[in-house]
């Protein structure tokens, strides 16, 4: 991985030359961050009706757990806002997934990846650093929203829901399960990228690995679902170690020798 360092630098400095890449993933950290609010604060204020007068919603919201301290009203706050956590999860991938899955495509069409094939950098190290250069823009953005998202809460939503919320599976999910997830996916588009001569059908094929996700979410909402920290670590370590393994398989898959010398 001697080369990674520089490989790395040159896909960020291609994305710094093409910033409007990443609107989507500004676009989406806004409405992440409307999102929640609307639904726990800005709606409850408008009809007037607080969220503990639903029992449903009640109920749901003690299996987030949190302080003994937390009223009705804070507690089912505390459980929308752990609930929308998970968009923080997938926004990484809103902007990434396209940058990687044209990675490989473009430079083709392009034809600045054969000059870079002919060097000794390896097919490994080539390919992290187009997944690296890709989630690491995004990461930074999704994280810049993540600050705002805990500042908002602290300010405007029932006292002890933020401190309620900087808890360990918090971390996990913010620092370990999303990533991982965001690399698994790039790794795929990437992979389905180097094979294809369309970049769509990368970016198509790899948005089938959102869907367990948007699963996921929808299922915490019912209440039907409820991931315990050591689930949560299992699951992101898991994707890491099924990364590693993508990764290695997409070294073969790549073939460097036929872009070079007879792909058109």
């Amino acid at each position: 991985m001697t080369h990674l360092p520089s490989l790395l630098s040159k896909e960020l400095l291609d994305v710094s030359r093409n910033r409007a890449v990443l609107l989507p993933v500004v676009l989406a950290s806004l409405l992440s961050l409307v999102i929640p609010f609307a639904i726990t604060l800005a709606i409850p204020a408008l009809t007037g009706e607080g969220l503990s007068g639903d029992s449903d919603l009640a109920r749901v919201s003690l299996s987030a757990g949190g302080p003994g301290d937390l009223g009705a009203e804070g507690r089912i706050q505390l459980f929308f806002f752990q609930q929308f956590l998970l968009l923080f999860v997938v926004l990484p991938l809103t902007g990434a997934m396209s940058l990687a899955s044209h990675s490989v495509v473009g430079e083709k069409q392009a034809r600045t990846l054969e000059p870079l094939l002919a060097t000794p950098v390896s097919t490994l190290e080539l390919l992290v650093a187009k997944v690296l250069g890709a989630l690491l823009p995004t990461l930074a953005i999704s994280t810049m929203g993540l600050i705002v998202y805990f500042a908002l809460i602290g300010l405007v939503a029932e006292r002890g829901v933020v401190a309620a919320m900087a808890d360990g599976r918090t971390l996990v999910l913010v620092a370990l399960v999303g990533p991982a997830s965001a690399l698994v996916a790039l790794q795929a588009a990437l992979l389905v990228s180097s094979r294809a001569n369309d970049a769509r059908t990368a970016q198509q094929f790899s948005l089938f690995l959102i869907l367990p996700m948007t699963g996921l979410l929808i299922a915490q909402f019912m209440g039907a679902l409820w991931l315990s920290v050591g689930a949560l670590a299992a699951i992101g370590l898991g994707l890491l170690a099924f990364w590693i393994v993508l990764a290695m398989v997409s070294v073969p898959a790549f073939d460097r020798e036929t872009i070079l010398t007879r792909w058109r």
